[in-house]
């Protein structure tokens, strides 16, 4: 299940009927690029209640060619971690 940003904004505007649009898409645009920015920098970033990100990084380190034997260094890598808390992965699966 994806879920496009114009359903969200649709959403939003549907349960905040007091809030312009406009308003609307740039508070969730201020929010995205908050969240991008501190996984930019390392930081954990967690909304409670409901989900959080942590960035990983796995050392770079000196792996081999299982075919050749050869050994290749690899470099350092970056992920990103998403956990989303119990009581949202309960109330997703109830309404399948």
């Amino acid at each position: 299940m994806s879920v496009v940003k114009s359903d969200l904004i649709k959403e939003l505007s549907k349960n905040y009927p007091n809030f312009l649009k406009k308003d609307l898409i740039k508070l969730f645009d201020i929010t995205i690029y908050e969240i991008q920015e501190s996984l930019k920098r390392g930081e954990r970033v967690e909304l409670r209640e409901i989900f959080s990100f942590e960035p990983r990084i796995q050392a770079a380190r000196i792996s081999r060619n299982p075919k050749t034997n050869e050994k290749i260094n690899t470099p350092e890598k970056r992920s990103i971690l998403f956990k989303m808390s119990k009581e949202w992965t309960k109330k997703i699966n109830e309404k399948e």
